[in-house]
């Protein structure tokens, strides 16, 4: 059998978050719908964070509890704060992605508090969930990596002292974000090898975005390195509202195309997942979506490794 990747769909919630015009919750689900159908069977499927600040993930829990009731589907809900996890939790996520920027000028302008301030927080937010009914995963995102667009570089020390406070405060994973899309793939290579040697096998995933045009080739780097998970978004939607300059995450048509090609499953059907772009096209700025594979088709060569029957996607 062909070694699995899991790819966890972020559109709902990264892709989303900077369009203007508020997409109906209606779309939403619709379009959560289409990408399971597809095979996906993770999805990060809102942010729960200030309305006021974020107003298009002002229907997170509705999104997120109306998602649920997809067989086998597993909910990924962030939460930057405790109110937020609070909410996500009652909302019945599965996944609860914890954020913390690595970058401290980037931390201020996210959540309002120094990234050592933030790690403090952060601690408080896993012990309250510990001590509740239902047992969930706790994701812990350690971002702007790899660059900010506020402070520039980020010391790879000041990467792996976030890791290992991340690890120390009870992630069960941790996630490296590219949050600007600034990395290349010596660093990613740099940056991965050295996380794995400070935390282990709590480094699972990592989160790219296509600034520089270098997210799939990071995205190679990464899988090279033993990462076997990657956020991704339909069309390359995305970018953080609190970070200028920041642009779409990688394609999943794109990343799709290539695990598959490459021998390794992802569990998703390629021509459904391009028959997913319709059930959110219409609520997008003409030209938003992008990608490779969707502007060129599907190959005639193309043979995927995924040996499950068409949309029926990972059983995890």
């Amino acid at each position: 059998m062909s070694e699995r990747i899991t790819i966890t769909e972020v559109g709902p919630r990264d892709g989303l978050q900077l369009i203007a015009n508020t997409v109906p919750t209606t779309a939403k689900l619709a379009w959560i719908e289409a990408l399971y159908a597809a095979g996906i069977r993770h999805i990060e499927a809102g942010s729960f964070v200030s309305p006021h600040l974020v107003p298009q993930m002002a229907d997170s829990a509705v999104v997120v509890s109306k998602a649920l009731a997809l067989p086998g589907l597993q909910v990924y809900g962030l939460a930057a704060n405790l109110r937020g996890a609070m909410a996500a939790y009652e909302a019945g996520a599965h996944v609860i992605v914890i954020p913390l920027s690595v970058s401290d000028r980037h931390s201020r302008a996210n959540v309002n508090k120094g990234t050592l301030e933030h790690i403090a927080a952060i601690g408080q937010i896993i012990d309250w969930l510990r001590a509740q009914l239902r047992a969930v995963r706790i994701d812990c995102v350690a971002a702007s990596a790899f660059g900010c667009s506020i402070s520039g570089e980020v010391a790879l020390t000041d990467v792996v002292d976030a890791a290992k406070a991340l690890a120390l405060a009870g992630a069960d994973r941790i996630t490296l974000a590219d949050t600007v899309g600034y990395a290349h793939p010596a660093l990613v290579q740099s940056t991965v090898r050295a996380v794995q040697d400070a935390v282990g096998q709590r480094l699972q995933k990592l989160h790219l975005h296509d600034t520089m045009g270098l997210g799939i080739a990071n995205a190679l780097v990464g899988l090279q390195q033993g990462i076997r998970e990657f956020d991704a978004c339909l069309g390359g939607l995305g970018g953080c509202p609190f970070a200028p300059g920041a642009s779409g995450n990688i394609v999943t048509e794109d990343l799709v195309f290539m695990l598959e090609s490459m021998g390794y499953s992802t569990g998703i059907d390629l021509a459904k997942l391009l028959s997913a772009r319709p059930a959110i096209a219409p609520y997008l700025p003409a030209g938003t979506l992008r990608g490779g594979v969707p502007a060129a088709g599907i190959p005639a060569s193309y043979r995927p490794a995924t040996a499950a029957k068409p949309g029926t996607g990972p059983k995890h």
